[in-house]
């Protein structure tokens, strides 16, 4: 499973944000624009509904906020970096500075779970994690996952 073909650098944000509404908000928006995905506002609700649930934020400073649709034909990642990290309710209490946010199909539960799982396996690598937080442009965060 390569990671890599599921990143777009249009769908790469370095983001400013205050808090979680606010930054999932920006990547939700930053995904319609660029995947022109049919129904917007019912994958916005469905991020914030899968964030009541229970947090994506699964420590290390890492939120994996995610929402399958049967409108969606396609998986992607919406990446975000933020300059400070917010407050997420993650499961070792650390702020989120990195979001991974996946949309796609809903039919497709196996290929979920293979990017969720390889995505969870690479965010391990404190390494990766810092080289994310270090970099300044969207080519640099293709690049190290270019790398995996």
């Amino acid at each position: 499973m390569k990671l890599f073909n599921y990143i777009d650098e249009k769908l790469i944000y370095f983001l400013d944000s205050s808090s979680k509404v606010e930054a999932l908000g920006t990547l939700v928006k930053g995904a319609l624009s660029i995947k022109e995905l049919p129904d917007g506002k019912a994958f916005h609700n469905a991020i914030l509904d899968r964030e009541k649930i229970v947090s994506t934020g699964i420590g290390m400073g890492v939120a994996i906020p995610h929402a399958k649709l049967s409108t969606l034909d396609e998986f992607f990642i919406v990446i975000g970096i933020l300059q400070k990290g917010v407050d997420w309710n993650a499961l070792d209490g650390a702020p989120v500075r990195l979001i991974f946010l996946i949309g796609g199909p809903d039919d497709r539960q196996t290929e979920y779970l293979k990017i969720l799982s390889s995505l969870t396996m690479s965010l391990r690598d404190e390494n990766l994690r810092k080289e994310m937080l270090s970099a300044t442009t969207a080519e640099e965060i293709v690049n190290l996952f270019e790398a995996i």
